[in-house]
């Protein structure tokens, strides 16, 4: 079976980004891994220019190394770009819990719980890719509600590399301890407290900075 499903429509290099960026996070391309335009375009149907397109935006994003005329690959993983990416997402996570709490209503709280429902039912299971949907859909709410297209921007680029780490150690992540960190923070939204809920964001992206420290 091949590793990435072909893309069923004209596309473009946005969705062969998403799909190769997938690959990457989930671990179907672990690092390490030789990246071939020509093979990237057969497998996923395109042709060569948006594969390249997407392999130079990976680059970008720290996923993708790339050397011209020499090589390009599944990037390692780099201790202090992780702790750098975990960082500016703690606090960018801070800061959407901050600005959208007085617009978090009994809607989105409710939106959030069901969110962590399908976490914890994710993690009792140990499917990996749909406890880290289920944790970025909780996550979403207050950075949707905040509406700050620059901030939302940055956690997309910065985001997967912590969900990198997170597949590849999962069986270290204390994803149990999660289920309820996410229910401190949802319970703080429906009280109305921002300081509490900002320091429950804080500590959930901070234990993210313990896989570091696993091999």
């Amino acid at each position: 079976m091949s590793p990435l499903p072909k893309v069923n429509r004209p596309l473009l290099r946005d969705e062969a980004y998403e799909r190769i960026r997938h690959a990457i996070i989930n671990g179907t391309l672990p690092a390490g891994t030789s990246l071939s335009d020509v093979f990237l375009a057969r497998e996923l149907g395109l042709s060569r220019a948006p594969v390249r397109q997407a392999l130079l935006r990976l680059a970008e994003d720290g996923l993708v190394d790339s050397k011209p005329q020499s090589y390009t690959r599944v990037a390692e993983f780099v201790d202090d770009d992780v702790r750098d990416a975990v960082q500016l997402v703690r606090a960018l996570h801070e800061f959407a819990v901050r600005q959208a709490l007085p617009r978090l209503g009994p809607a989105h709280v409710a939106e959030m719980r069901a969110a962590n429902e399908r976490f914890a039912a994710a993690v009792g299971s140990g499917d990996v890719a749909a406890a880290m949907t289920a944790d970025d859909e909780l996550h979403d709410v207050p950075v949707r509600v905040c509406g700050n297209r620059a901030m939302a921007t940055t956690l997309g680029r910065y985001t997967p590399l912590l969900r990198r780490l997170e597949h590849a150690r999962f069986s270290s992540l204390p994803a149990h301890r999660s289920v309820q960190r996410h229910t401190e923070l949802i319970d703080a939204i429906a009280d109305g407290d921002a300081e509490r809920a900002a320091a429950v964001t804080s500590t959930i992206w901070s234990d993210l900075e313990n896989l570091l420290e696993t091999p």
